[in-house]
């Protein structure tokens, strides 16, 4: 008599397999466009929180701070993926931009943009030269 011995066949190995990679297929950039969406928000919370300190700034001193007034706390963004710039454009305005880095860099939002009056924008860049409109970007 022979005994029935345990295991897989070769056939059911490779349907798995096929099955398992069909998944991931399928996960992997919806994982990707969840970690790039997390990241916006990191990048939006920072642009806020840096305006807020020059409103606050040009409140007590009555005109925007020069860029080298500006501590690095408040231009930073948590995670990294993003760099936070400034410019002053006269004593009563300015404009913050949060550049994409790394990873981050195809993200199809481009360069956030955010000036003295509250306006928001989206601006291109070389890895994204038509990046989503404002509203898809800041309301998700």
């Amino acid at each position: 008599m022979r005994q029935k011995q345990g295991g897989f066949t070769l056939f059911e190995l490779l349907v798995v397999t096929t099955l398992v990679a069909v998944l991931a297929s399928i996960a992997m950039p919806r994982y990707t466009e969840y970690l790039q969406r997390s990241h916006r928000v990191h990048a939006q919370a920072a642009l806020l929180r840096a305006a807020q300190w020059l409103e606050r700034a040009a409140t007590a001193q009555g005109s925007y701070p020069e860029r080298k007034a500006i501590p690095a706390s408040v231009l930073s963004v948590e995670g990294d993926r993003y760099t936070l710039g400034f410019r002053s454009l006269d004593a009563s305005s300015y404009r913050l931009q949060a550049t994409p880095i790394g990873a981050q860099g195809s993200d199809p939002c481009g360069v956030f943009e955010l000036n003295e009056t509250g306006a928001r924008a989206q601006i291109a860049t070389s890895l994204v030269p038509a990046p989503l409109p404002t509203q898809a970007c800041w309301n998700r």
